[in-house]
């Protein structure tokens, strides 16, 4: 018996590689190449968000156009590839799987800067969605493998803090570059470092065995289980359920806002893009460090005593945030707006990183890529999908209602009159325009309490189904 566990466990290092996976300087390392990687992820992303008003005058594009761009034409690929992904990860090398993912989108990004209208940067956009929809499901299992149920998601919120660092990368960088040199060089700037991290990547990561930091790894060739057995656990367990519908709600709010925000301060305060930017970076990047710095070591720590602290912490967050947003949305002093932003943000943020944590502890080693698949899908259909397109599309409709000299698009295209219009003209289209995203705003905004509630049912269940056994996971 001794000799076989020696035997087994020889297996496992060797189908680990030489180098201790589990050792406090491996994962340190593992943690810095994954938060490079998240904050290339999230510079490509706010890149667009900062010169979405820049490019919608230089195309004469629809807010509707935009919340596409940003919304429908990003995250359907993204969320039709999730699941095939996920259940590749769960089979391949997902290191490998993050790497090309990694390149496929730096190059999409790049070729953004190509566009000359909606529908070429509409290719653009889906080809960064291909390439990002690789990244969620092989990080969050490789993170499960290195770290033990109750350093997951802290150790999630580390690599998540390469979300503001590259909202701050992308927005300050990209709004500079837009303001000086024109928005496509702002592309090209941002999207070519992700191809020498994608090199990078594969050299200095290594494929651990599945189940490593459970000390249940199995060894390569180990059946996985199908698709209808991650259903069965979620069936089976009300509070994942949950957790997979109230993460996406919250993203839909979220993404809404992130995504309209330098248009919002640039209409509403008349500031330059680059400004607009910097602040939108700065609002982004503090609120993304504290929220998922709050959320997961705070739900980690609270958990230690009583588990559904882990859901409670994103309802109570959740329901904070919405009176900071009501009130910034309709302040006439910058100063204030930004600090109102700042404190919604932050604590809409705690919902992030224990959303992931509970994910990943509520489904068996062998589903983890695949759970993190199905909540990336339905996050990027509800929230990085809907959410954009949702705001855009009623910005267009409350605008138009504001506008009384006929039609707004026709007589204000791209949201803006004419060159040589006059002054009516000009102070009706930027009054219609400001008055349409703000109102748009204010109405996603709301969605954070539906979001809020289904936390809050998920708690009741929470330590239950922690402890329960997971379904029958044969194949």
């Amino acid at each position: 018996m001794t000799e076989t566990r020696m035997s087994e466990s020889t297996k496992i290092r060797q189908a680990s590689g030489s180098v201790d996976l589990l050792s406090r300087g491996y994962k340190a390392r593992f943690l810095v190449v994954m938060f490079l990687v998240a904050t290339f992820n999230f510079a490509d992303r706010a890149v667009f968000a900062v010169t979405a008003q820049t490019i919608k005058q230089d195309l004469g594009l629809t807010d509707f156009q935009l919340g596409m761009l940003q919304g429908l034409g990003f995250a359907v690929v993204y969320s039709l590839l999730g699941i095939p992904i996920g259940r590749l990860a769960e089979r391949a090398r997902r290191v490998g799987i993050v790497a090309v993912s990694l390149a496929i989108w730096s190059v999409m990004t790049m070729y953004c800067g190509l566009a000359a209208n909606f529908f070429h940067l509409l290719i653009g956009r889906t080809g960064v969605g291909i390439g990002e929809a690789g990244f969620m499901a092989p990080t969050t299992s490789l993170t499960s493998d290195h770290f033990v149920r109750t350093r997951r998601a802290s150790a999630m919120a580390i690599i998540s803090l390469g979300t503001p660092f590259g909202t701050l990368l992308g927005a300050v960088a990209g709004g500079w570059i837009a303001q000086h040199f024109g928005w496509r060089q702002a592309f090209y700037v941002i999207g070519a470092p992700g191809i020498l991290l994608a090199v990078l990547l594969f050299v200095v990561l290594r494929e651990p065995a599945r189940g490593l930091a459970d000390r249940s790894a199995r060894l390569p060739g180990t059946p996985v289980p199908p698709l209808r057995a991650l259903l069965a656990v979620i069936r089976a367990k009300p509070s994942l359920m949950h957790i997979l519908i109230g993460g996406p709600l919250a993203g839909f709010g979220m993404t809404s806002v992130a995504q309209f925000m330098v248009p919002f301060f640039v209409r509403t305060y008349a500031l330059p893009v680059s400004h607009a930017a910097s602040l939108y970076g700065i609002v982004s990047a503090a609120s993304l460090a504290l929220g998922l710095l709050i959320g997961s070591f705070g739900s980690d720590r609270a958990a230690l005593s009583d588990a559904r602290w882990s859901a409670w912490v994103p309802a109570l967050g959740l329901t904070a945030a919405v009176p900071f947003y009501l009130l910034a949305f309709h302040q006439e002093n910058l100063s204030s707006a930004v600090v109102l932003l700042l404190a919604g943000a932050i604590l809409l943020l705690c919902f992030y990183g224990p959303s992931i944590g509970m994910i990943q502890n509520l489904v068996g080693e062998r589903m983890r890529a695949s759970a993190a698949a199905v909540y990336a899908m339905l996050y990027s259909l509800i929230g990085l999908s809907l959410g954009p397109t949702f705001v855009g599309f009623v910005s267009d409709r409350f605008a138009s209602a504001d506008f009384k000299l006929g039609s707004f698009r026709e007589m204000c295209p791209g949201g803006v009159a004419p060159h040589g219009a006059a002054h009516g003209l000009v102070a009706a289209c930027q009054h219609a325009t400001s008055e349409g995203l703000r109102n748009a705003l204010t109405v996603s905004s709301l969605i954070f309490l539906w979001a809020a509630i289904h936390y809050v049912l998920a708690a009741r269940t929470l330590r239950h189904d922690l402890e329960a056994p997971t379904p029958s996971l044969q194949p």
